[in-house]
């Protein structure tokens, strides 16, 4: 497979922000293959990008398939690592050039999560500071052990996530993140944090509510297909408790609750050692 990253982009009714976001990924000296994975948008998306960036590959779905349209942009990348932009974020000039180097130089190593700055302010998204610190033990790697990422800002390298499947088709948007890299520790990839890979973040202004919702059900089922029961039935308990004071996280829980019974044939449970590094960070 070819040298260079490519970057892939999972975009759904957000037309304008995405042709922004391309207009930076497109204008970066390292003039990276660009895939834009369309999940059925009805805003004129697919036709507004083919016209103005003839050089951008787009794949229209035709149904929204929410995170797990990355799979089908990694699956078609022309090069054997993969950056992750959003729609609404995008990479420093030399940023993915140094995403190569630092990759090419250390084989099994499956990524690497980027510093994320908020365009304007300058200011950190606070997962940096997370990452910076983490309790881990990196001996060895190119950078801290991180056991989590944000997926606007990280670069994979593309054997490691097509072998533990890429992001979980059932989870679709919120901590899918979580998933796949808890998937890459048990598979032995790990995953490092490096300050000097920068990328933009522009949060869109979604429904808070909807998300919370999203993120407490999905939450709960990464809980119970991944950790011990002890665990599971511990986060579960702790989830109810938040709900009493927020009703979308307590909506998320029903849900999650009532979804169980499909999800847990997925259901593999992590070895201790990584169990004590998921407590360690407080996973």
């Amino acid at each position: 497979m070819p040298s260079g990253v490519s970057v892939v982009v999972a975009t759904r009714d957000r037309r304008q922000p995405l042709l922004d976001t391309l207009g930076r990924l497109t204008s970066l000296p390292e003039s990276p293959p660009v895939v834009v994975v369309d999940n059925a948008s009805h805003d004129g998306t697919v036709e507004a990008v083919r016209h103005r960036f003839p050089s951008v590959d787009v794949i229209a779905l035709d149904r929204n398939l929410g995170a797990a349209a990355r799979n089908v942009g990694v699956a078609c990348a022309p090069t054997g690592l993969v950056a992750f932009s959003d729609d609404d974020s995008w990479w420093e000039p030399g940023a993915l050039a140094r995403s190569q180097e630092i990759l090419e130089r250390r084989p099994t190593v499956a990524g690497a999560a980027a510093r994320i700055l908020l365009p304007g302010s300058g200011r950190e998204d606070p997962v940096c500071e997370a990452m910076r610190q983490t309790p881990l033990a990196s001996d060895g790697l190119p950078g801290p052990r991180v056991l989590g990422f944000l997926a606007c800002a990280a670069v994979v390298r593309r054997e490691a996530f097509m072998a533990v499947g890429g992001f979980w088709p059932p989870l679709r948007i919120g901590a899918e993140e979580k998933l796949l890299a808890i998937d890459l520790a048990m598979a032995g990839w790990p995953l490092v944090y490096r300050e000097d890979l920068v990328a933009y973040h522009r949060p869109a202004g979604r429904d808070p509510w909807a998300r919370r919702r999203q993120i407490a059900r999905n939450e709960l089922w990464i809980s119970w297909i991944r950790r011990p029961v002890a665990t599971a039935v511990g986060k579960t308990r702790e989830m109810i408790g938040r709900g009493r004071s927020d009703a979308a996280v307590a909506a998320g829980v029903r849900r999650g609750l009532a979804g169980l019974p499909r999800v847990l044939g997925h259901r593999r449970v992590v070895a201790p050692a990584l169990e004590s590094d998921l407590q360690l960070v407080g996973a």
